[in-house]
């Protein structure tokens, strides 16, 4: 964990104690902190926005019934982020989930110099005419992503886009790092191969 991060999770810490002392701003300021990571993750889980944003609120009313519990036996985020991939994992399985068909959209599927995944939420800013030229082929792009079963789904959110390192995913997935590195690496091939077979990778 690098020095940010280290600063930002005794930050954290020291919010939690402020809410197990009956501080109710502590609890306020956490959800500031981290309802836009949350979002997104939940976002890239459900494809759907209005999916996403009850399942941000599900997690952060279950972290609050839930603080005065933690042990920090991990990180806050750590914590945090497993709760938030669990509520998804819930909502997936969820017979009204199932069939849901509103799916996200997303501008840009770039694969980076780390041979990471990077995705782009579409900002509204693009030209009509590109907007409407590009849809069809945001829609193979979010739709080869939910063809990814779960597991490779979440580990491509938790390291690709919200850039967790190895040893954090492996504590939010109960694996071990190498687990991770292995199934990362087959995740990306997996996405990559659904990609070419829409003919969107590498255009």
């Amino acid at each position: 964990m690098d020095i940010e991060r280290k600063r930002a999770a005794i930050e954290d810490l020291e919010l939690v104690e402020a809410f197990r002392k009956d501080d109710a701003s502590a609890f306020n300021i956490l959800v500031n902190k981290y309802k836009d990571v949350v979002f997104t993750v939940c976002l890239r889980y459900l494809g759907n926005r209005e999916e996403a944003d009850d399942c941000a609120q599900d997690t952060f009313v279950k972290v609050f019934r839930g603080l005065k519990d933690f042990r920090a036996r991990s990180s806050f985020s750590t914590w945090l982020y497993s709760i938030a991939v669990n509520t998804c994992k819930n909502r997936l399985l969820s017979l009204s989930h199932r069939y849901q068909k509103k799916m996200a959209r997303l501008d840009e599927f770039i694969e980076t110099d780390d041979g990471c995944m990077a995705f782009e939420i579409a900002d509204g800013t693009t030209p009509p005419a590109e907007e409407l030229e590009n849809r069809q082929q945001q829609a193979v792009i979010q739709n080869a992503i939910n063809s990814l079963d779960v597991q490779q789904r979440e580990i491509l959110i938790l390291r690709d886009i919200e850039g967790l390192s190895y040893e954090e995913i492996a504590e939010i997935t109960a694996n071990n790092p190498g687990t991770v590195k292995s199934r990362i690496s087959r995740a990306r091939l997996q996405l990559k191969e659904r990609l070419k077979e829409r003919k969107i990778y590498g255009m």
